[in-house]
């Protein structure tokens, strides 16, 4: 019996480790419907670069291409609003590529992408995104 309650400590204590929570798909601020929306109007605005998939290009280095956005690139270390105004204003100003949208896009319209490619995030790296924007937000 102590072997059992051992595991499930040693359990909680990693899970807890690599910062998981309970921010499963279920949980996340967007609903299905806003995923459909999103995935329409990523594909006909955003796919060109960031591919169909949200892979991107292998090299972002050179400036020139667009990283990916499903979780496995830096797209995750950013807040809610600063996603937003990325997808807005663009990256040119930053010395990128990527128009900006805030002349074509509504708000609605980019939080419906912001839900499509946040849909491709691990529920590991959503959460950490998840805990970083709530950081950001009572530091605000």
């Amino acid at each position: 019996m102590k072997l059992k309650w051992l595991g499930i400590i040693l359990l909680g204590s990693t899970a807890s480790l690599y910062g998981c929570s309970d921010n499963t798909a279920e949980t996340r601020w967007y609903t299905q419907e806003q995923v459909k929306r999103g995935n329409i109007l990523y594909q006909n605005n955003c796919a060109r670069c960031h591919q169909t998939d949200a892979s991107g290009h292998a090299n972002v280095k050179d400036g020139n291409t667009a990283p990916a956005l499903n979780g496995t690139e830096h797209t995750w270390h950013h807040s809610f609003s600063a996603l937003r105004r990325t997808v807005k204003q663009g990256g040119i100003k930053l010395g990128g590529t990527m128009p900006g949208f805030s002349e074509k896009l509504s708000n609605e319209e980019i939080d419906n992408i912001l839900a499509w490619v946040q849909s491709h995030w691990s529920d590991k790296i959503y959460s950490a995104w998840d805990n970083r924007n709530k950081q950001s937000l009572q530091n605000n």
